[in-house]
């Protein structure tokens, strides 16, 4: 038992550190191909932008024995468990009736865009809805030989503002993308269809108009004024992860976990009078910092 609360320590500081940010080394290519503008066509990689290194994951456990548990895929009417070489993809076109895919089939699916990032159109990216946005990658160059052709399409997209659209087949699947510059690079990222999308009629239909003093939106806008600062991700907090890792840490030393944060309550009572509370605490809080800069300096 000791060496199996050992191993839950270790590996609990081992994402707290990922958690604070460790380097860790770059991913692999998750695609290579060649980036096509026109008559211009340069070679490029795809490689992954985002990490799971630094989350929380669990083993299911038989709550019996403590021992992992697996998966596996039962047949619904001898509840007996098929075996890979018997698992096939089906389609369901009726009740109970369906197409069976092969793997080679689906390899078949050979796309035009399997290995060229094609430029159909480019956008303003003032233009660009966020909604649609999914997933980043990173674009580089393949090649030293590919660098040169890479840079003048980066740096002239750069200076026009604007992104590129094009299609490219990732994990068997085609995907649309939208490339623009990103440092020295550029940035991927794969976009939702439009049928993925809900459309915010039908969400924001129900709410009503209503009457407000203009004097609160002053005060409003006042109090953002205190609270805006640049777009910094460095200081985003998983808050779920970090109590995750503290119930974790608690749960090995065998004391009680953390007690949870109370909600908020709703306090919208008398608006403006709340507002100005806000902005008071906001003036004596930037008061405060103020102060406590020009003591640094002094010492």
């Amino acid at each position: 038992m000791a060496g199996f609360a050992g191993t839950i320590a270790g590996g609990v500081r081992l994402l707290a550190i990922c958690h604070r940010g460790t380097r860790m080394t770059a991913p692999r290519a998750a695609w290579k191909g060649f980036l096509k503008v026109g008559s211009v066509t340069c070679g490029v990689k795809i490689v992954g932008a985002t990490s799971e290194a630094s989350k929380v994951h669990f083993k299911i456990l038989n709550r019996k024995d403590g021992l992992p548990v697996k998966s596996a895929y039962i047949d619904e009417a001898t509840e007996e468990e098929v075996e890979p070489e018997d698992q096939v993809k089906g389609f369901e076109i009726d009740k109970d009736s369906y197409i069976h895919v092969e793997p080679d089939e689906l390899k078949k699916l050979k796309l035009t865009s399997d290995h060229t990032l094609e430029v159909g159109e480019f956008v303003d990216l003032g233009d660009v809805d966020t909604r649609y946005l999914e997933k980043p990658y990173y674009l580089i160059p393949a090649d030293g030989a590919a660098a040169q052709a890479f840079e003048v399409i980066r740096k002239a997209m750069d200076e026009k503002k604007v992104a590129a659209r094009s299609c490219v087949v990732l994990y068997q699947r085609g995907r649309e993308v939208l490339i623009q510059p990103f440092g020295k690079g550029m940035l991927l990222t794969e976009l939702r269809s439009h049928g993925e999308m809900i459309s915010e009629q039908s969400v924001f239909a129900d709410i009503k108009k209503v009457e407000y003093d203009a004097d609160l939106i002053e005060i409003a806008s006042l109090l953002i004024d205190k609270k805006v600062t640049s777009f910094d991700p460095s200081k985003f907090e998983d808050t779920y992860e970090d109590a995750l890792i503290a119930m974790i840490e608690a749960k090995r030393k065998g004391k009680a976990p953390p007690k949870p944060v109370p909600r908020p309550k709703e306090n919208v009572v008398n608006l403006a009078e709340i507002l100005r509370k806000s902005l008071a605490q906001e003036n004596g809080q930037s008061k405060k910092g103020k102060a406590a800069r020009s003591r640094k300096r002094s010492a």
